[in-house]
C-alpha cells in the first residue's frame, strides 16, 4: 500500500491558498481516480482506492500544518505501510509556480508540516513531491503570500502546477521514484501562458 499525504490547513479560508497546495493536489488526484469519499480518520480526511494496480490511501491531516506529523504517525500505526510508502505533497516557495520537484528523502527545508512529520516518524526517509508556489513580490510578507488566495493572474498556472504534481504521483506509483524524478525534476517551469519556460 501507498499513502499520499497532502499538507495544508483545514479551515475554509485557507482552501485556495498556496500553502494548501498539498491538499489541492490530493483532492484532484483522488477525484481523477474516482476514490471513495472523504472519511474522518487518522486525525484527518482519508480516501482510498486503486491506482496503477496498487492500493492507495490519500490523507489530508486536519491537525493544522505544524502538527501534521501526528496524523501521519497515527495512520502508520494502523495501515500496512513503511516510511518509504508515504509520499508527502507540500508547497515550496523555493520553486517557482509551474515547477515541481520529487525527492526520495531529505530535511524539512523550513516547512513546518515536513518538520512535524520528520519529528513524529523519527525519520527523513520518505518520498516527497514539492509543488512550486514561488516567492512573494519584493516587500511582501512570505506568510501573507502563503496564506492568501492565489492571485488572479497566477491561478491558471497554479492549477497547471497541481495537474503536473498529480501526473507525477501517477508516474511514481506506476513506474517508481527514479523514473518520476528523471521525468519531472529537470523540466523547466510552466510559463503563465501555459508553455514551458527555459531553465
Amino acid at each position: 500500500m501507498h499513502l499520499i499525504v497532502g499538507l495544508g490547513n483545514p479551515e475554509p479560508k485557507y482552501r485556495e491558498t498556496p500553502h494548501n497546495a498539498g491538499f489541492i493536489v490530493c483532492d484532484r488526484f483522488a477525484d481523477r481516480h474516482h476514490m471513495s469519499g472523504d472519511v474522518a480518520k487518522f486525525r484527518g480526511m482519508f480516501r482510498r482506492g486503486r491506482v496503477a494496480s496498487a492500493d492507495v490511501g490519500v490523507l489530508k491531516p486536519e491537525t493544522y500544518m505544524n502538527l501534521s506529523g501526528e496524523s501521519v504517525a497515527e495512520a502508520m500505526r494502523y495501515l500496512p505501510i513503511e516510511h518509504e510508502d508515504v509520499i508527502v505533497v507540500s508547497d515550496d516557495m523555493e520553486l517557482p509556480t509551474g515547477k515541481i520537484r520529487i525527492r526520495k528523502n531529505g530535511g524539512h527545508g523550513g516547512h513546518n508540516g515536513l518538520r512535524s512529520i520528520i519529528q513524529h516518524l523519527g525519520s527523513q526517509e520518505f518520498p516527497r513531491v514539492r509543488v512550486g508556489v514561488g516567492r512573494p513580490d519584493e516587500g511582501r510578507d512570505p506568510t501573507g503570500h502563503l496564506l492568501s488566495r492565489v492571485r488572479e493572474d497566477e491561478r491558471a498556472r497554479f492549477s497547471e502546477t497541481v495537474d503536473l504534481a498529480v501526473d507525477a504521483l501517477e508516474v511514481v506509483l506506476r513506474d517508481g521514484l527514479d523514473k518520476a524524478m528523471n521525468r519531472y525534476n529537470g523540466n523547466p517551469a510552466i510559463s503563465s501562458e501555459g508553455e514551458e519556460t527555459k531553465p
